[in-house]
C-alpha cells in the first residue's frame, strides 16, 4: 500500500514538473451530476421578496417536481412559543408549469409555486413555511417594514455573481450575511448567472445562498446574461424562462416589463429597479414619472449596464445620454451597477457639468457604484472617467466585493467589503434641506487600493521572458489573456493577443515555443 502511494506521488510531481520546470497549477472546477439540480417533491429554491409596500407585503416562491400541483404557505406572527404556529394562516399557491425539456441547457419540467403574504402588520416578525400539505420546509422568519419609518436600517448590493457562482460566490453572500445579519433585502444588479437558461446555474445559484435567499428579500434586476436565445434557431434573445417562475416581485414597473422593471418603498427610501436591456425609453418616461411623484427623502436606483463604465470598451452612451438628466433633475442619490466585473466609485457634480474643488471636497450629486461579487474579473479602465462629466473617487480589480448601505433619517452610510470582509471603500451622504447631499469620504478607514498587479494574479503566468518574445513577432498587439492547460493530451499554454478589433490565439508548448 505504502509502494503504492510512493508511486501515485511520483507520478503526480512528474505530471506537473517537465525537464525540471515547475508547471504551474490548474484549477479542477466541479463537475455536478444532472440529478443535482432536478426537483423532487420536497419544496426547494425557496426565495422571499417584498412587494411595493414592505411593510405590509412580501411573496414567497418555491420549486417542486410537476407532480405537486397543489401547494399552500403557512404564516404566523412569530413569538418565543414553539407553538406559535397554533395562529397560523394557510394559504394556497399559484402554481405554474414549468416545461423546459425543449430548451437547451434547462431540460428540467417542474412546479413552481408562489403566495403573496398580504394585509401584514408592520415591524413585525414573522415566520413562514411552503408544502403541500404533507411535506413541508422548516419555518423561516422574516420582519416587515416599519411604517413611515426614519430609523435605522441596512440592505446589502452584490454585483454580477454570474460564473464560479457555488464554488466562489457562496463565501462571498456568506460573509454579507456575517457583517449585515440584519440587513432587510439584498439588491441584486444583474447577471445572476452565465447562460440564461442554464439549470445548473441557477441550482449553484440557490444552493449557493441556502436560507438567505428564503429569510432576507431579494431585490433582482436582469442583467445581459438573464437573456439568451432559446435555441440555436431562435432570432432574438429571451429572458430567462426561469425568472418569471421562480421571482415573485412587485408588478408596477412599465407595461409589459412586469418583474423586471419595478420599486419598493422601504421606510423613507425609494428604490427603483430598471431593466438596462430593453425598451429604454419607455423605462425613461416611467422612471421620470416615479421621481416626480415620490416625497421619500432618498432616492437609490439599480439596473445592469453602468451609466460610467469601469472597465474598457463598455462605455453605455445612449442609456447615459437617456437616464443622467433625469437623475440630474430629481436628484437621485445612489445609483447601484454591475456587469463590468471591477469596481469603481464616483460621482457628478450638482447642478454644473464639471466638479469643482468645492463640490470635490464636501458636496455632490448622484453616487455612481459599479461592483462585482461573482469570481469573473475585468481590468479598470485606464484613463478612469475622463471624458464622462464625472470623477472617479475608488476602484479596484480583481476582488470579490459586496456592499452595505445603511440609512437613517439623514444619513446614509456606504460600505464596501472583500470577501474576507475588509473594508475597502466607505462614505456618507448627509441630507441638506434646499442643498445638495454632503459627501463625506472615509478612506482613510479602509484598506489599501487593489489592482492585478498587487493581488494574486487572475491570468496564468508566462515563462519569463516569453511575453516579450511574443510581442516583438506580432508588434502592436498586447496580451489580452493568458490559460494554462494541463491536460492528458495536451500541457501548454493558450495565449490571446489583441490589437485594437484584431485578435489572435495561439498555442504554447510549456517551455513558450509558439506550436500554431
Amino acid at each position: 500500500m505504502k509502494i503504492q502511494l510512493l508511486v501515485s506521488l511520483l507520478v503526480l510531481v512528474a505530471h506537473n514538473k517537465i525537464c525540471g520546470q515547475e508547471l504551474p497549477r490548474t484549477y479542477k472546477a466541479p463537475e455536478f451530476d444532472v440529478e443535482w439540480r432536478k426537483p423532487s417533491k420536497h419544496p426547494d429554491r425557496i426565495v422571499l421578496s417584498f412587494g411595493e409596500d414592505p411593510a405590509t407585503s412580501a411573496s414567497v416562491t418555491w420549486r417542486t417536481t410537476s407532480d405537486i400541483d397543489t401547494a399552500y404557505a403557512e404564516i404566523a406572527i412569530a413569538s418565543a412559543a414553539p407553538k406559535f404556529w397554533r395562529n397560523a394562516k394557510t394559504i394556497k399557491a399559484i402554481t405554474t408549469r414549468f416545461d423546459a425539456l425543449e430548451i437547451d441547457e434547462a431540460e428540467v419540467r417542474a412546479n413552481y409555486h408562489s403566495v403573496w403574504f398580504t394585509d401584514l402588520k408592520s415591524d413585525t416578525t414573522y415566520a413562514y413555511r411552503v408544502g403541500d400539505g404533507k411535506r413541508w420546509s422548516e419555518w423561516i422568519q422574516f420582519k416587515t417594514a416599519p411604517k413611515e419609518s426614519k430609523d435605522k436600517f441596512s440592505f446589502l448590493y452584490v454585483g454580477d455573481t454570474q460564473n464560479f457562482i457555488l464554488e466562489l460566490w457562496s463565501r462571498l453572500i456568506r460573509e454579507s450575511y456575517k457583517k449585515a445579519p440584519d440587513a432587510k433585502f439584498i439588491v441584486h444588479a444583474g447577471d445572476l448567472v452565465n447562460n440564461a437558461h442554464n439549470e445548473q446555474q441557477w441550482q449553484e445559484w440557490f444552493d449557493a445562498g441556502g436560507w438567505i435567499h428564503a429569510s432576507i428579500g431579494a431585490f433582482p434586476i436582469p442583467g445581459n446574461h438573464e437573456y439568451r436565445n432559446l435555441s440555436p434557431e431562435a432570432s432574438e434573445r429571451s429572458l430567462s424562462v426561469q425568472w418569471k417562475h421562480q421571482f415573485t416581485l412587485p408588478e408596477n414597473g412599465p407595461e409589459g416589463m412586469e418583474e423586471t422593471a419595478y420599486y419598493m418603498d422601504y421606510q423613507n427610501m425609494r428604490i427603483i429597479g430598471l431593466n438596462s436591456n430593453v425598451d429604454h425609453e419607455k423605462q425613461a418616461k416611467w422612471v421620470e414619472k416615479l421621481l416626480s411623484e415620490t416625497d421619500k427623502d432618498w432616492i437609490i436606483v439599480t439596473f445592469h449596464h453602468p451609466l460610467f463604465s469601469a472597465s474598457d470598451g463598455r462605455d453605455n452612451k445612449e442609456w447615459r445620454a437617456l437616464m443622467k438628466p433625469i437623475f440630474d433633475k430629481y436628484g437621485v442619490d445612489l445609483v447601484l451597477q454591475g456587469h463590468d466585473h471591477s469596481y469603481a466609485r464616483g460621482r457628478v457634480s450638482p447642478n454644473e457639468n464639471v466638479l469643482d474643488g468645492v463640490n470635490l471636497r464636501d458636496k455632490t450629486g448622484t453616487v455612481y457604484v459599479v461592483s462585482v461579487s461573482g469570481g469573473k474579473m475585468y481590468g479598470l479602465r485606464k484613463n478612469g472617467w475622463e471624458g464622462y462629466d464625472a470623477e472617479r473617487d475608488r476602484a479596484a480589480e480583481n476582488t470579490q466585493l459586496f456592499q452595505v448601505i445603511t440609512i437613517e433619517d439623514g444619513k446614509l452610510s456606504f460600505e464596501s467589503y472583500t470577501a474576507v470582509g475588509e473594508l475597502y471603500d466607505a462614505f456618507d451622504l448627509i441630507k441638506k434641506e434646499g442643498l445638495p447631499n454632503e459627501f463625506v469620504e472615509r478612506n482613510n478607514e479602509a484598506i489599501s487600493e487593489r489592482r492585478f498587479s498587487n493581488t494574486i494574479p487572475y491570468e496564468d503566468l508566462l515563462p519569463q521572458g516569453v511575453e516579450q518574445s511574443l510581442l516583438s513577432k506580432y508588434p502592436g498587439f498586447q496580451v489580452n489573456g493568458v490559460r494554462f492547460v494541463n491536460e492528458k493530451d495536451f500541457t501548454g499554454y493558450k495565449v490571446r493577443l489583441k490589437k485594437g478589433d484584431d485578435r489572435k490565439t495561439l498555442t504554447l508548448d510549456v517551455h513558450g515555443k509558439v506550436l500554431d
